[in-house]
């Protein structure tokens, strides 16, 4: 199981524009290399965090020959992030304008920023907002267009919510619930998820964020339509971009995959072999291709 010390990153509090306390990982920021660099800027899925890109971010921020200051946010209602009194916060733009916020007080004049998930809508959202402040673009395992299926999917995990007393426990839940969409993980790639997912309160595995977060999903049905963002992704065009979908992806259709493709003919399109909703990065075959991708920019 990873170490997640914190001594390859430094932790930073700040403050939303609402005045909620947010957090952030800050991987490389001491390394006077690092200024020579286009900074990273990773963004979790929906119930997810910063320890997503841990890994990740340790690799990219300590590559011997091109070092790279990497930043990693938790949502508010996520990891470190303080929870919102008011529930209606936890939507979209809200959580762009935190973005924002994070990079006016972490001095981020522009960035390649990684989205996963919930993460590459908000970035759907920045192209709009912010369209400076972005130098090339990492959609992890989403698009314009949602699966339905993948989204009642989601709310089933979520809502599931089991009792675990050990991180073991923890580590065979994930594999029962995902296993058969992620065969190429092995045992450590496991227990990585479950540090990330969860955390260790009053003697029990929780996961890790506020549970309000679901409440949104909880309306859902298979006839629900869902929101079409091709004129926002229209935004991305500009921008090097890579999407990488997962093999076996609930959420990124093969279709909707093509299209972005011809929609932008620059798209760098990458498949996570053997992986699901929504793929780990710092697998070899994805780090050496997020390299090579953040390299072709800067």
């Amino acid at each position: 199981m990873t170490n997640m010390t914190k001594t390859s990153f430094a932790e930073r509090h700040f403050l939303a524009s609402d005045g909620l306390q947010l957090y952030a990982r800050d991987y490389g920021s001491d390394d006077p290399r690092v200024k020579q660099t286009v900074p990273i800027v990773c963004l979790p899925g929906l119930s997810r965090n910063s320890r997503d890109f841990h890994l990740l971010a340790e690799q990219l921020s300590t590559r011997p020959e091109k070092p790279r200051r990497v930043i990693a946010l938790d949502y508010r209602g996520r990891g470190f992030s303080a929870w919102d009194s008011d529930k209606s916060n936890y939507q979209l733009p809200v959580e762009a304008e935190d973005v924002l916020a994070a990079c006016a007080a972490l001095d981020v004049q522009q960035a390649i920023f990684i989205g996963t998930s919930r993460g590459g809508l908000i970035l759907h959202l920045l192209a709009a907002m912010r369209p400076a402040l972005l130098r090339g673009v990492v959609l992890n395992d989403i698009g314009p267009v949602i699966d339905i299926a993948g989204l009642l999917l989601i709310r089933q995990y979520l809502e599931a919510r089991p009792v675990l007393t050990s991180w073991q426990e923890a580590v065979d839940s994930l594999k029962m619930v995902h296993g058969t969409a992620f065969p190429a993980l092995d045992q450590s790639d496991w227990e990585d998820m479950a540090q990330a997912i969860y955390r260790e309160k009053d003697g029990v595995i929780v996961a890790d964020f506020d549970p309000a977060l679901v409440e949104p999903l909880k309306a859902l049905d298979v006839d629900t339509p869902v929101p079409d963002l091709w004129p926002l992704f229209e935004g991305l065009k500009p921008f090097p971009l890579m999407t990488i979908r997962g093999e076996n992806s609930s959420i990124l259709s093969r279709a909707t995959f093509a299209e972005m493709a011809e929609r932008h003919p620059c798209m760098k399109s990458v498949i996570a072999w053997g992986q699901g909703h929504a793929p780990l990065l710092h697998r070899s075959d994805l780090l050496d291709e997020i390299s090579a991708f953040i390299d072709g920019i800067s």
